[in-house]
């Protein structure tokens, strides 16, 4: 089973309608839940969750992290080689303003060799892993 990573973009359009993603990204998370492994960070659960309260209010937000505890996204903790690859990865990069988040899960997405992600974030668009560089990530929805 494939895994796909989610982003907090994609968390944060699901769980708000008036989102110009959320039609996209209802429709992929149910076309991918039962094919795909879906995994996220810790670190993108406490952003999302921040997020969702911060403009939605914090019944939303906690309504989220109830959704997080059913199972059906796993919660992959980023580990120090993550923080450590992730300051790399943001030092590479000088072009980009990546958050330490995005960094956290590009250096968790290298690390696991995942291919996927569920993302609106133009970081994902622009990121490329691996030696040299050379692996794109394919972004969902396609």
């Amino acid at each position: 089973m494939p895994r796909i990573f989610v982003d907090t973009g994609a968390f944060y359009a699901m769980a708000d309608r008036s989102d110009a993603h959320h039609v996209d990204a209802a429709r992929t998370f149910q076309e991918r839940l039962t094919e795909d492994e879906l995994v996220t960070t810790d670190h993108v659960l406490v952003e999302t969750w921040f997020l969702i309260c911060s403009h939605l209010h914090r019944v939303a937000a906690m309504r989220f992290w109830q959704a997080m505890e059913t199972g059906v996204v796993t919660i992959l903790g980023v580990i120090s080689e993550d923080l450590w690859r992730g300051r790399a990865i943001a030092v590479d990069w000088p072009d980009q303003d990546f958050s330490i988040v995005d960094c956290t899960s590009f250096a968790l997405i290298e690390r696991l060799d995942i291919e996927h992600a569920f993302a609106f974030d133009r970081h994902f668009r622009a990121i490329r892993l691996g030696a040299r560089r050379r692996r794109a990530l394919t972004l969902l929805p396609g």
